[in-house]
C-alpha cells in the first residue's frame, strides 16, 4: 500500500427520533469516542481523518485506503449507505460498534471487514493484514482489553465548532456489573468491570482546555473501591463533571460526599421504572421504587443534580404509568428526566425474548432510537405507548414543571434550567396529545 496511506472514519448520523440528532445551529452534542479512540491506535504511518457526518456531507470521491464506520443501531441505515457508497468506488470498508457485533452477517452485506466487539487488540493486525492483501471478514479479540497503558483519544482529529456542549469526554472504566435484559451494554462490553489506573484518568484530564467534562462510564460507581480512589484524587484538580451512576450510590454516604466533594455536579441515574415487577422481570431488582424517595433526598442534599432516566411499555405497564411516573418526578423534584420506549435492541436478551415469543413488529433500524414503537406492548396499545411517551415529555417540560424543579434550591440551579431548556427544545417538537387514560 505504500507510503501516504489514509484512513477516514465515519460517525454517521440517525434518520429519525429527537435525541442524538443535530441543533439548529447545525451542531451536535457530545463527543462519542469510539472513533478517535481507534484513531489513537492507529499507527503513525496512517494518516487519519475523522467525519462527523451528522454536520458534514460525505464526500465519496475522497482518496482514501480505508473507511472505518461505528453506529448506533438507529444510526445504522445511514451507516450502511456510506459503506456501499464508498465500496461501489473500490475502497475497502470496516464497520464495528454495538449493532455491527450483534449482527456481523448482516454488516457483512455492507464492509469488506467488521469488528466484533473492542478494538484496541484487534485493530493494528486488520490494518497489517489489509496492507498485506488478506483483510479477513471478521476480527475479535479473544480476550476483554485491560484499560492501562492506552493513548488518549484523538481530540485533536475533531472540528472543536461542531459540538455544542461536552467537548471533554471520558472514559475511566467499561463494563457493568448488572445484567439488564434491555441493555446493549453488557452484550457489549461485558460484565467483567474494568478500571482505568487512576493517574491516566488524572493525566487526560490535565490535558482538557475546559474545568468541565463528562464521563461517559455506564456506571462511574460501579466499582465503589476505585470510584473513591479516583473521586479523591479529582478533588485538588476543582474540576466540575456529570456521569452516568446507579442509584445505589446513595447507599454509601462515603461514595455520595466524595462524587460531590471531586466536581460531580450532576448525575445521570436509571430509575427505568416504579413497578418491582418491572425491575425484578427485568433483572434490575437492585433497584427499588420503596428507596427512591430517601435516595434522591440523599443525592440532593449531597448537591448532585438527578437526571433520571424511565423505560416505559415494560409488561407490568399499562396506561397509567405516565400518570404514575410523572406524578413521581414532580413529587419529588428530579432535576431532569429522560423518557424512553422499551427497544429490544439486537444483541440484548430482550431482543431474543420478543423475537421467540413473535413481539417484534418492525426491523427498520432507524426506527430503534428509544423513541418509536417497535413491538407488541402487552397491557396497552402500540398507539398508546406512542402517545403516553409524548405526552410525558411535553408534561414534564413546560415552563411551569421546570420552574418548580429548577427553584428546588439556589445551589446548581444553572445546571438545572439549562438541561430543562434542552429538553424542553425537543418536546416541543413532538406532538401535542392528551393524557392517555
Amino acid at each position: 500500500m505504500g507510503e501516504g496511506k489514509k484512513l477516514l472514519l465515519v460517525l454517521p448520523r440517525g434518520e429519525r427520533g429527537y435525541f442524538g440528532k443535530v441543533s439548529r445551529s447545525g451542531k451536535a452534542g457530545f463527543v462519542r469516542l469510539g472513533l478517535p479512540t481507534v484513531a489513537a491506535i492507529t499507527p503513525s504511518d496512517w494518516d487519519v481523518e475523522i467525519l462527523d457526518a451528522r454536520v458534514a456531507p460525505v464526500d465519496f470521491s475522497k482518496r482514501v485506503d480505508l473507511v472505518g464506520i461505528t453506529a448506533f443501531t438507529s444510526e445504522i441505515p445511514h451507516a450502511y449507505e456510506i459503506a456501499d457508497g464508498f465500496r461501489r468506488r473500490g475502497v475497502k470498508v470496516v464497520m464495528g460498534g454495538v449493532h455491527v457485533s450483534a449482527l456481523p452477517r448482516e454488516a457483512l452485506e455492507h464492509a469488506d471487514s467488521v469488528v466484533i466487539g473492542e478494538a484496541e487488540l484487534v485493530w493494528e493486525e486488520l490494518l497489517s493484514d489489509l496492507e498485506a492483501g488478506r483483510l479477513r471478514p471478521t476480527y475479535r479479540s479473544s480476550r476483554l482489553p485491560e484499560m492501562g497503558g492506552w493513548p488518549a483519544p484523538r481530540r485533536d482529529l475533531l472540528d472543536r465548532g461542531i459540538y455544542t456542549s461536552g467537548f471533554n469526554t471520558l472514559q475511566a472504566t467499561r463494563g457493568c456489573p448488572f445484567d439488564c435484559e434491555y441493555c446493549a451494554v453488557t452484550a457489549f462490553f461485558g460484565r467483567k468491570f474494568r478500571t482505568r489506573p487512576v493517574d491516566e484518568v488524572l493525566a487526560e484530564i490535565r490535558g482538557f482546555d475546559t474545568k468541565e467534562f463528562f464521563f461517559l462510564d455506564d456506571n462511574i460507581a460501579g466499582h465503589p473501591a476505585y470510584a473513591k480512589e479516583l473521586f479523591r484524587a479529582l478533588i485538588p484538580m476543582k474540576r466540575t463533571w456529570g456521569s452516568q451512576t446507579a442509584i445505589t450510590i446513595a447507599r454509601d454516604e462515603e461514595l455520595l460526599e466524595l462524587y460531590a466533594k471531586s466536581g460531580g455536579r450532576y448525575a445521570f441515574i436509571g430509575f427505568e421504572s416504579l413497578s418491582e415487577a418491572n425491575l425484578k422481570r427485568m433483572k434490575k431488582s437492585w433497584n427499588s421504587p420503596e428507596g427512591y424517595k430517601e435516595s434522591i433526598r440523599k443525592i440532593h442534599e449531597a448537591g448532585i443534580n438527578i437526571i433520571g432516566s424511565f423505560v416505559f411499555g415494560l409488561d407490568d405497564d399499562d396506561r397509567s404509568v405516565f400518570r404514575n411516573t410523572f406524578d413521581f418526578i414532580m413529587e419529588n423534584n428530579i432535576d431532569a428526566a429522560q423518557f424512553h420506549i422499551l427497544t429490544p435492541f439486537p444483541g440484548t436478551r430482550l431482543y431474543r425474548t420478543f423475537e421467540k415469543e413473535g413481539r417484534i413488529t418492525d426491523r427498520d433500524w432507524a426506527k430503534y432510537h428509544t423513541g418509536e414503537v417497535v413491538y407488541r406492548p402487552l397491557r396497552m396499545s402500540a398507539e398508546e405507548l406512542q402517545q403516553g411517551y409524548y405526552w410525558i415529555y411535553r408534561k414534564t417540560y413546560t415552563l411551569k414543571n421546570i420552574l418548580k424543579r429548577s427553584l428546588r434550591s439556589p445551589r446548581g440551579i444553572i445546571y438545572r434550567i439549562g438541561a430543562n431548556i434542552s429538553y424542553r427544545n425537543k418536546a416541543l417538537k413532538m406532538p401535542l396529545v392528551s393524557e392517555p387514560v
